[in-house]
């Protein structure tokens, strides 16, 4: 004869679940991804409007031609082009996984402090705009970095979004 409670609660293994969801990314490969989204900016904006420029001569100075106005025009259209590809391109992984093409690069992404996806508008709005708003006050942008050296790795513009850059 079994001694067993028939309508006792099921017994099963308990785990514990990481505060945030995923392990935070390190502070190095955090900046990392920041220069490395500059790059992809630069590379994907600027190098081909400099690159026609150059060719067209306009950045020595010289008297524009007819010539060379048709290429100034390209170049800006270039330019153009890269931005809107860059902002698709970064709208797009926003969105989708919480990463820029850095961090997609690099394997870490943003998630809300509870390990839940983080909104496209939570990160546009409060990690970039209102931190960018916030720039204008001298020494914030120090101070905002600097914050990365806590405990919790957040820095401010995180801890403004309510979120947590972790290893996807």
């Amino acid at each position: 004869m079994s001694t067993t409670n028939p309508y006792a609660p099921q017994k099963g293994a308990v785990r514990d679940v990481d505060e945030y969801g995923g392990e935070p990314a390190d502070r190095l490969v955090r900046l990392g991804a920041a220069i490395l989204d500059g790059i992809v900016l630069g590379c994907m904006v600027y190098i081909p409007g400099v690159v026609v420029l150059a060719g067209a001569g306009r950045l020595g100075g010289d008297t524009p031609t007819a010539g060379n106005e048709m290429l100034v025009a390209f170049g800006g259209f270039l330019m153009l082009v890269g931005g809107v590809a860059w902002i698709w391109l970064t709208i797009l992984l926003v969105a989708r996984n919480g990463q820029t093409i850095a961090k997609k690069l690099v394997g870490i992404k943003v998630v809300r402090s509870d390990g839940s996806p983080a909104s496209l508008g939570r990160i546009f709005w409060l990690r970039n705009v209102v931190n960018g708003l916030l720039g204008i006050i001298p020494l914030y942008g120090l101070i905002d970095i600097l914050f990365i050296f806590g405990e919790q790795r957040q820095c401010l513009h995180d801890k403004i979004a309510d979120t947590i850059v972790v290893k996807a």
